[in-house]
């Protein structure tokens, strides 16, 4: 979605410029019915013109269907925490009551994670001209600092259960758990297929799958204690689950802070983006090429195209837009064509295949 300011009385020309510097912008936004390709050539000092070209056709990976899935999770997660806390007061189990507080933090992770999500679809404005897409990668970053937090929480208290074992609390604790790990496990599922896409609700399935990861193991640590009465199972499960879960958050908090300061979406080549554009038709030169994240499943690009031949027209953008998309996942392509081309200081160190 585009905040469209309202227009200002100008003078128009109507065919494209043969001269000058022209500078086009090649967005790809199609779900926005009634969003017509226009061109505009507003007449400059100096003898400048500027072309714009905009087709319109967003492409978001995380449709408002997980609404639901949000909703469904915390119901589950409020109520076993509210199971949980209540068991562990009535047999006095200091396991469970910490396991309560623990699976609190997946209530915040959740609403965190949700809140971002519909943050995310609120209209751009004036100030917000991107809008509050930027929220589901900041959201996916704190939900990997509290993952990451819960889990060196749990592994000091393995620890020092290593240093005074506690007994198991028999059966209630082996049943509390397995009902943990059938919540959990139902509130990842919902998320599994949208945390291909989206960092966002990939931060959401992972917390999930780790609380599920470790209801299980304080279970199979319960029963192992029934039938060998090792006192030390509990801890020693408890840390190992711990670590598996810190190795496969640690991709989430890297990624995600990565994209926090614009980084290059994973799976995305700078390189043969570059080499891409610099092969189109016409196309002398690229520079001033960059690729960042708008949100957890939206890429951005700016680049400028150097072309002798003059400005292409609204059909070489138009293709350039979807090509870009089908190719590079790409959905807000900002395209400036240049006659000349002009110097710029921020471009990163790039050449074409082969020098």
């Amino acid at each position: 979605m585009n905040y469209r300011f309202k227009p200002v009385a100008s003078p128009r020309t109507s065919p494209a410029p043969e001269v000058g510097c022209c500078a086009g912008h090649a967005h790809d936004h199609g779900e926005h019915d009634g969003h017509g390709d226009h061109q505009d050539h507003a007449h400059h000092p100096g003898g400048h013109s500027h072309g714009h070209g905009h087709g319109h056709g967003h492409h978001h990976h995380a449709p408002a269907s997980y609404d639901r899935a949000f909703a469904i999770g915390l119901v589950l997660n409020v109520g076993f925490v509210l199971v949980e806390a209540l068991y562990g007061w009535q047999i006095d189990s200091l396991a469970l009551l910490a396991d309560a507080g623990h699976n609190l933090s997946d209530v915040a992770g959740l609403l965190l994670a949700w809140g971002a999500f519909l943050a995310a679809r609120l209209a751009p404005s004036p100030r917000l001209t991107y809008g509050w897409r930027r929220a589901s990668i900041l959201a996916a970053l704190v939900n990997a600092v509290l993952l990451l937090v819960a889990m060196g929480a749990l592994m000091v208290e393995a620890i020092q259960r290593f240093q005074q074992p506690a007994a198991v609390s028999g059966w209630t604790v082996i049943v509390v758990a397995l009902v943990g790990v059938v919540v959990n496990g139902i509130t990842a599922v919902l998320f599994m297929k949208g945390s291909e896409d989206d960092l966002n609700l990939r931060g959401a399935f992972l917390h999930m799958a780790a609380d599920a990861l470790v209801s299980l193991g304080v279970a199979g640590a319960g029963a192992l204690y029934l039938h060998f009465g090792w006192p030390w199972l509990d801890p020693l499960v408890s840390l190992l689950i711990a670590l598996v879960i810190v190795a496969g958050t640690w991709g989430l908090l890297r990624q995600s802070l990565h994209l926090s300061f614009d980084g290059v979406p994973e799976g995305l080549d700078v390189q043969r983006i570059h080499d891409w554009l610099l092969s189109r038709p016409g196309v002398q030169e690229v520079h001033d090429l960059h690729v960042w994240a708008l949100g957890t499943s939206d890429t951005a690009l700016s680049a400028h195209l150097v072309m002798p031949g003059g400005h292409p027209g609204d059909d070489f953008l138009r293709s350039l837009a979807t090509e870009l998309k089908a190719r590079h996942r790409i959905g807000h392509p900002t395209i400036q064509i240049e006659i000349e081309g002009i110097a710029d200081s921020c471009t990163p160190s790039l050449k074409p295949a082969g020098h």
